[in-house]
């Protein structure tokens, strides 16, 4: 019966010293917090800080890894048969939700992106997920299956959108924000025959 209980708790630091450390990183940055502070937050000894994270560059290399996970998506349950721009607003409002519960995603990754590769790495990774849930969506959601070039020029887009947090700010914006699903959505529509290029 003692191993079980063993593993638990040393579950349980663990999680605790990445709790800690995202907390600190997210208030002070990486550079700044020494790994005495994050013992201390944690409410561990020093040494067993560095028994499950050898040096800090680790540390945040696992806080990355395991907590940029958006977990599991539901795209059925965000998909509106006949609607993808109502579908992607769905699926953003369920990508902030999980966002803003999670410090690496929301100020850790902003921060240290440019000067630690493993974050930068990370985030890049992070956007790939992004990019494959918003096609799924909008595959799901399209009332006629687009080509495979055109959900992912949509997706894309929307991510170039979805950077620049606009569906965070004033109602205005959020209304915006619609507009744009309208229009990126747009473009998974067939293209029509004999319909003139723009520069025609």
């Amino acid at each position: 019966m003692n191993p079980p209980r063993r593993t638990r708790d040393a579950a349980e630091t663990r999680a605790g010293i990445l709790d800690a450390a995202e907390r600190l990183f997210a208030e002070r940055g990486f550079d700044a917090t020494p790994t005495s502070a994050i013992a201390e937050a944690a409410g561990v000894p020093k040494g067993l800080l560095f028994y499950y994270f050898p040096t800090k560059s680790q540390l945040l290399r696992a806080l990355v890894a395991e907590r940029m996970s958006l977990g599991p998506v539901d795209v059925d349950a965000l998909a509106e048969p006949g609607d993808p721009a109502r579908s992607l607003l769905n699926l953003t409002a369920k990508i902030r939700e999980l966002e803003d519960a999670s410090h690496v995603i929301g100020v850790i990754i902003s921060r240290e992106q440019h000067t630690h590769p493993e974050v930068l790495s990370a985030l890049l990774e992070h956007r790939d997920r992004l990019q494959s849930l918003i096609e799924k969506v909008l595959a799901a959601s399209s009332p006629v299956r687009p080509a495979a070039s055109r959900l992912r020029s949509a997706a894309l887009a929307w991510l170039g959108i979805l950077a620049l947090g606009s569906d965070r700010a004033t109602e205005a914006a959020r209304s915006e924000l619609a507009s744009l699903a309208e229009y990126v959505t747009d473009g998974l529509r067939p293209a029509r025959h004999g319909r003139r290029s723009a520069r025609a």
